[in-house]
């Protein structure tokens, strides 16, 4: 784990590179949505676990989350569990966590080689919440607020971008990206992951999720060049939303589709959180 006030996306990369000896990702999956009483439709769990581990591994990639022990996080984890790969090297599930949300959250936590074991069962009257223990790893973002979440939002998309920036050999590219099982998970053509730049494909997978996740799709898909967003339909409120919206702006799904966010339902960070 690793407590982050004001950090450098390339110092990070370079310590779970590094210090961590994560594999380099050939795919980078952001997974948002609800962080709290989500429960999803048996279907859509199974859809959802099943998909994005085998997508995952047979991809290569890296998996972010929000690494808590509450909704589509929890759901990432027991996708883990159920389907995940025996070998913890391959576990390349990251959560990026707000440290003044997390109980059990002191300095015993911090350390190089450090062990320490952790309470992942919440107090129920507590309004923090646990880390996951079925992630790899967590990168800990401190701002110096307590009890108040989304300080890590700013910080997962510089990671992200900076990840997408770095390059891999074309070969990998080819042999990872375009597998039958990638192509089946996200619904999207190849190229639109691969682009010209042959740097690190980034997809979001958005399970519910309230106005924040609008928010945060819209940056996405407004980014240049734009992240591919796979949405989980069925799986309620922003998710379903989203999912009406595409089919709605099918004749011209980008231009229309950004002013509808725009103008409609877009709400500022600040409102969100």
């Amino acid at each position: 784990m690793l407590p982050i006030s004001h950090p450098k996306a390339d110092d990070v990369l370079q310590l779970m590179l590094s210090e961590w000896q994560m594999d380099r990702p050939k795919l980078l999956i952001s997974v948002q949505g609800g962080s709290e009483n989500l429960i999803l439709p048996p279907k859509v769990s199974r859809a959802f676990s099943k998909g994005l581990l085998t997508a995952a591994l047979s991809t290569g990639a890296w998996i972010l989350t929000d690494g808590i022990n509450t909704g589509v996080s929890k759901y990432v984890g027991e996708a883990q569990k159920k389907f995940g790969s025996h070998n913890l090297r391959k576990r390349n599930t990251v959560g990026v966590t707000p440290w003044g949300m997390i109980n059990n959250n002191n300095n015993d936590l911090i350390g190089r080689d450090v062990y320490r074991p952790y309470q992942s069962l919440g107090n129920p009257l507590s309004k923090r919440d646990c880390l996951n223990n079925f992630h790899s790893h967590f990168l800990l973002v401190d701002d110096g607020t307590i009890g108040k979440y989304g300080c890590q939002h700013g910080f997962r998309r510089r990671l992200e971008k900076h990840i997408q920036q770095q390059r891999i050999h074309p070969r990998e590219l080819f042999t990872s990206v375009t597998s039958h099982q990638i192509n089946h998970f996200i619904s999207v053509p190849p190229h639109h992951l691969i682009g010209m730049n042959q740097g690190v494909p980034v997809v979001c997978v958005v399970v519910e999720g309230g106005p924040a996740v609008v928010t945060t799709v819209l940056d996405y898909v407004s980014s240049n060049p734009p992240v591919p967003v796979f949405v989980f339909e069925g799986s309620g409120k922003a998710a379903d939303l989203l999912a009406f919206l595409h089919k709605q702006t099918a004749m011209d799904r980008y231009s229309y589709g950004i002013f509808v966010l725009k103008g409609t339902y877009y709400t500022t960070r600040c409102e969100c959180d």
